[in-house]
């Protein structure tokens, strides 16, 4: 493993808040990383800061009251529980994305960048092709999103999840729609990408706006259109796990024809919508299959940042940053 993938794998494994000393020694303990004459404990704690400065939402920290800093990963939250995480939670802003010019790469070639970035929030996500589906329709591309994604509440017991079930099935999940584009760098892009967002998601509890590169010029345009329409926005990195919500999307109920609509002539989004239902009715011995069956059938997504920048090299993607 690489110093960052040990500490990942260290901070899963411990599922507590921990300075950088206890995080250096459970990984030399585990045997996780060969150092190869660094100095562990100082490569760590600076490995961990790097989390935070590049803006990594994998790892947050907080301060103690003594002034160090406790690291946790953000996926672990629940499972630590929120009443013991008594510090201030840190974030930080990341790095802005060079400007890109003369772009190799596709748009479709993103759309991996994302579902890793989803399926760190925990949103399992599905790419739609538009053009598998029926008819011959030239609007059909401003009906379909580029990827749907579903996030389910997370319970703790079964009691409580098979409770809510019965009362609402509704609320045990919430469905979301994103429009992927390579660049925005001018009003007409963003007029013309952000109304097909808008159209595309229709259906849908969230509908986002998504690009690897937004003009800085256009933000205030960006924030009016979210309050006037409710898409929201999000960023695009080449470490997918920088990318930023830059405004959330607002809440809609789902539109039951536009997704009867979407399953009739897409075969993918119809069998998205099946290995939904089946999660949420599946009973208690069956879930973990039914899951996974999902897991696999959703967009794939990098286990480690070896594979993400290995990904990026070959498709162009750039990867630096100011």
């Amino acid at each position: 493993m690489t110093v960052k993938e040990a500490i990942l794998k260290s901070l899963e494994d411990i599922a507590s808040p921990s300075n950088s000393t206890d995080v250096c020694n459970y990984i030399l303990d585990k045997k996780y990383c060969d150092f190869s004459g660094k100095t562990p404990s100082g490569t760590v704690s600076a490995q961990l800061g790097d989390f935070i400065r590049n803006g990594d939402t994998r790892v947050k920290r907080i301060k103690q009251e003594n002034g160090t800093y406790s690291y946790y990963l953000a996926k672990n939250e629940e499972i630590i529980g929120l009443e013991v995480l008594t510090g201030v939670t840190e974030t930080k802003t990341s790095k802005v994305q060079k400007t890109v010019r003369n772009n190799t790469y596709e748009e479709r070639d993103l759309h991996r960048l994302l579902s890793t970035f989803l399926k760190n929030s925990g949103v399992y996500s599905k790419t739609i092709f538009h053009e598998q589906s029926n008819g011959k329709d030239n609007n059909q591309i401003w009906t379909h999103p580029d990827m749907v994604g579903i996030k389910f509440l997370n319970l703790q017991t079964k009691a409580s999840q098979n409770f809510l079930k019965s009362i609402n099935r509704a609320d045990t999940f919430k469905l979301s729609s994103y429009e992927l584009k390579k660049e925005i760098n001018s009003d007409s892009d963003l007029k013309k990408a952000y109304f097909q967002a808008v159209s595309n998601s229709s259906w849908a509890n969230y509908g986002y706006l998504v690009a690897f590169e937004f003009s800085d010029s256009l933000t205030e345009e960006i924030e009016r259109l979210n309050q006037s329409f409710g898409i929201g926005v999000i960023k695009l990195n080449a470490n997918p796990y920088q990318s930023k919500i830059l405004f959330t999307a607002k809440y809609r109920d789902l539109d039951f024809k536009t997704i009867d609509k979407l399953c009739k002539i897409n075969k993918d989004f119809e069998k998205f919508i099946e290995q939904t239902e089946k999660l949420m009715t599946a009973s208690e011995k069956y879930v973990s299959g039914v899951e996974k069956e999902l897991n696999d059938f959703c967009d794939p997504y990098f286990a480690n940042d070896s594979e993400i920048e290995n990904y990026c090299t070959i498709k162009h993607i750039p990867l630096e940053q100011e």
